[in-house]
């Protein structure tokens, strides 16, 4: 009898599971566009999340840090395939990079289907945020629309009667120019989604320029965005009508290559180098004392996503294979992000200001944008009623 209680116990034992126990390392999946013309925008976003781990010597949430960089080539099929052997044969625990909505859709299904979680530091695109919402899914960045509702309530409030819109084609260009529309209350003097990657606009230009809208709205991330302000104001445009952007298409990248006519150009972003934070102050020093240029949206989105990332591993005490546990603390959002305030919605997207910032030059001489006021104050997005997620 006594032996056979012993086998009841040992076998009621086997069948009770086990405490998660710490990692010895924490393994990152960084897969973003990091050639071709909007490889800038890329470089950015890893250039912060490698430096947010050297400044917290190598490690996120104490544990040692392993991140596996990759290059999707601007190619969804490429992104796709880098998933799966981050996810099969790297075995990493979580996914993160992809710049591009259209890229990240592709790849991203594979790590939810494996249960491992992917926190975008960029692409963020209203599906996810609405009936499709994934409990594996965690915008660190800024739901798709947020900055084009934040440009139409600006072109709004300055009582700009037509405004001409342009966007790629392609999932965040068409919640772009949706977004914008959505508090914009002037008319709509066109409406125009070119391929996505174009970098010749003389056609788009020429409609226009025959259009006459007071002002001109444009989502074109990257080169697109160099290009098209170049070419913009080479056609005199620009003495005719304001050009209005989001943030990242006035961004520090586009002023490097575009220079003096960026001076005088709106745009509305959830960060900017003057943001009056401690977290911010260190970040932006530290970024351009390491790399010799100044910071990006996209960067401070990286650097973000490490810092929550951080947060979350250190709050489950290492055990990151306790997944339901590391998305309570990943939601819990226990960090100081360079933006300021920051937290989740139910829908794991984020709730946060949005500002209004202008391209000057700083007591240095340099193009930068400098934030006017705010625009929003904890915006959150359009389809958190759609998300089943309590």
């Amino acid at each position: 009898m006594t032996r056979y209680l012993l086998a009841l116990v040992c076998a009621v034992a086997g069948w009770l599971p086990l405490p998660a126990q710490a990692a010895d390392k924490v393994k990152i999946g960084f897969i973003s566009t990091l050639s071709g013309p909007s490889a800038a925008l890329g470089v950015d976003i890893r250039d912060a999340f490698l430096l947010a781990v050297k400044m917290n010597g190598g490690r996120l949430g104490d544990l040692p840090a392993e991140v596996v960089v990759g290059d999707d080539q601007f190619k969804p099929d490429v992104g796709r395939q880098l998933a799966e052997k981050n996810i099969k044969l790297d075995k990493v625990n979580f996914l993160t990079g992809f710049v591009f909505s259209n890229i990240m859709l592709a790849s991203v299904p594979v790590a939810f289907e494996n249960k491992i979680i992917y926190v975008s530091p960029n692409a963020a695109p209203s599906p996810l945020a609405g009936k499709q919402c994934n409990p594996y899914f965690f915008a660190a960045s800024w739901p798709n629309d947020a900055y084009h509702e934040a440009a139409g309530q600006y072109a709004t409030d300055r009582g700009y009667q037509a405004v001409y819109m342009l966007a790629p084609n392609y999932q965040a260009g068409k919640d772009s120019l949706e977004g914008f529309k959505r508090f914009y209350k002037g008319t709509i003097a066109g409406e125009v989604y070119t391929q996505l990657g174009q970098l010749d606009y003389s056609a788009e230009l020429a409609q226009v320029r025959a259009a006459k809208p007071e002002a001109v709205y444009i989502f074109l991330p990257g080169g697109m965005g160099v290009n098209f302000i170049k070419q913009f104001v080479a056609a005199g445009l620009s003495k005719d009508m304001q050009l209005i952007t989001p943030g990242f298409s006035s961004d520090q990248d586009i002023i490097r290559a575009v220079g003096d006519p960026m001076l005088g150009i709106f745009d509305a972003a959830h960060w900017a180098l003057d943001l009056d934070n401690a977290a911010n102050k260190k970040f932006v020093a530290e970024f351009e004392k390491e790399y010799k240029r100044l910071p990006t949206v996209y960067a401070s989105q990286g650097y973000d996503t490490a810092l929550l990332i951080d947060s979350a591993v250190r709050e489950v005490k290492g055990r990151i294979e306790d997944t339901e546990g590391l998305r309570k603390a990943l939601k819990a959002a226990k960090f100081h992000s360079v933006r300021g305030s920051f937290r989740f919605n139910r829908n794991q997207y984020p709730i946060q200001n949005y500002y209004l910032r202008v391209v000057g030059k700083d007591s240095q001489g340099r193009l930068v944008n400098k934030t006017m006021g705010t625009i929003f104050k904890d915006r959150g997005d359009a389809y958190v009623q759609e998300c089943p997620m309590k």
